[in-house]
């Protein structure tokens, strides 16, 4: 950020513009500038982009944005994120809440702010940073289970988990992603131990990752790896189809988070 912030600043003064005339051109305040070149405050992507286009810099700060929004990631998750970045297939089981590359802005500040607001909009542009994984021209093939647990577990209010629901029924046109619901009548499953994911690659080693309430943990030890995907095939039969899967969804939306009407007959978002 502080190096974001003292290219943004020497760009910014070789083009002759005050922080206003800046902000003017790329449609936000003077203030904001001040606050990006001193540290103050996380850039965001579109942010600069237009500063790029503004100044003329060829791509830095579209460039430098990566960057500056994969630091605001926890240390221990760094290393999970870049290789999640470079992986052809994903493969993940959640059983408590919706997967971070699916979530909606609305659903991630909901969670990333459960205990701790500091940062919190750095942190939730960082977590929807990485969902470009998905937008790229070839994206992975993805694969999600979620236990119904997840669409019940209501995280930010009504209205946030509508739109979250919503955003799982519009991501089912995805060619190469696929979404399926663990229903609570599957009973005990492979999947008790909690959530995971695996990464496979082209020319790696494919990857086993899991999470406690401290940290995450990634290896490529061939019996984890193997565990994990015994576990993973397990899951999917378990599973409803991505028909089905799509159809719980849609009734748990409307059913659960759909206007409900007030005592005196008034609807109620």
């Amino acid at each position: 950020m502080d190096y974001y912030g003292y290219e943004l600043r020497r760009c910014r003064e070789a083009a002759g513009l005050t922080l206003a005339q800046l902000g003017s051109v790329v449609f936000c305040t003077g203030s904001l500038i001040g606050q990006i070149e001193t540290a103050a405050k996380v850039p965001q992507r579109d942010f600069s982009e237009r500063v790029d286009a503004a100044l003329g810099t060829d791509g830095l700060f579209s460039r430098l944005v990566g960057l500056v929004l994969r630091s605001q990631l926890p240390g221990w998750f760094q290393p999970y994120a870049e290789m999640e970045g470079k992986a052809a297939y994903l493969s993940t089981f959640q059983a408590q809440l919706v997967y971070g590359l699916l979530q909606t802005e609305g659903y991630a500040r909901a969670v990333l702010g459960t205990r701790d607001a500091s940062d919190l909009d750095g942190r939730v542009a960082a977590r929807l940073d990485r969902q470009r994984v998905l937008e790229r021209e070839q994206p992975p093939v993805t694969w999600v289970v979620l236990s119904e647990a997840v669409l019940h577990q209501q995280v930010g209010g009504r209205e946030v988990m509508r739109e979250q629901l919503g955003h799982l029924l519009s991501l089912q046109r995805r060619q190469w992603l696929e979404i399926q619901v663990l229903p609570f009548e599957a009973g005990a499953h492979a999947g008790l131990m909690g959530s995971f994911n695996l990464l496979r690659f082209e020319n790696d080693p494919d990857i086993v990752y899991t999470e406690d309430f401290v940290q995450g943990h990634m290896t490529a030890n061939p019996g984890a790896v193997k565990e994990g995907s015994v576990r993973y095939d397990h899951l999917q039969a378990a599973a409803l189809s991505v028909d089905d899967s799509a159809a719980l969804i849609a009734r748990v939306m409307e059913e659960r988070y759909g206007e409900q009407p007030e005592p005196d007959g008034r609807n109620l978002a």
